[in-house]
């Protein structure tokens, strides 16, 4: 294999504007995921059947539609009935939209986790029902389930490639381009990757870091 570190300094302004927007695309998709995956949660916690059901239904087909089809329906179909979003708008959206259908059973899972005494106990004190799960519940339930929502953001970065298929120049769509511009392949490949490990590591020291002082 022929190295050539000339390659690996002309691909590094690229590297950097993909990566500002690999970035963007896994802070903004989190926080769409993890927003509307508590009103998901919430929503199937209802005692309205009425509720329940349509988004039982839309988070099934969600979770069980590929990543990438969703993304060329929102950029490629939606235009045609006159909704129309940026590139990289469609792809933040499309992947807030697909990993909130798993936070949502995230979030359940730790709702139900909560022990049937604080539900009692805010019941005995005649907490309001807003009051029981903004000041009870949810504050223990979140702190459950901060590792599994760890483990999501991860699975969001290593799928901020497929943004590419929609016209975003993420890492490795800068990576893709300049390899068609100069036929260098090995090392913008190799620098993607190794940006790709050192982001998923630091994510992860983050979040366990943010877990220890939750846990306090």
């Amino acid at each position: 294999m022929n190295w050539d570190w000339g390659a690996v300094g002309d691909f590094m302004p690229h590297f950097w504007d993909g990566l500002w927007v690999t970035l963007q695309a896994l802070v903004l998709g989190s926080l769409i995921s993890f927003a509307l995956g508590l009103v998901w949660a919430l929503l199937m916690r209802t005692p309205t059947r009425w509720v329940r059901w349509p988004v039982g239904v839309v988070t099934e087909f969600v979770r069980n539609t590929p990543l990438l089809v969703q993304l060329f329906f929102l950029f490629y179909v939606l235009p045609e009935w006159g909704v129309t979003f940026s590139a990289l708008t469609t792809g933040v959206v499309g992947i807030g939209l697909h990993y909130s259908t798993y936070t949502m059973q995230v979030y359940r899972a730790g709702i139900e986790g909560v022990p049937v005494g604080q539900w009692e106990a805010a019941t005995a004190l005649n907490l309001p029902l807003r009051k029981t799960w903004t000041a009870v519940i949810l504050p223990q339930a979140i702190r459950r389930v901060v590792p599994a929502l760890g483990n999501y953001v991860i699975a969001m970065l290593k799928d901020t490639p497929m943004l590419m298929a929609i016209t975003v120049l993420d890492m490795l769509g800068e990576a893709r381009l300049f390899s068609q511009q100069t036929f260098r392949f090995v090392e913008p490949v190799t620098v993607i990757g190794v940006a790709f490990i050192l982001i998923s590591y630091l994510a992860s020291v983050l979040l366990r870091t943010l877990e220890r002082r939750l846990v306090r």
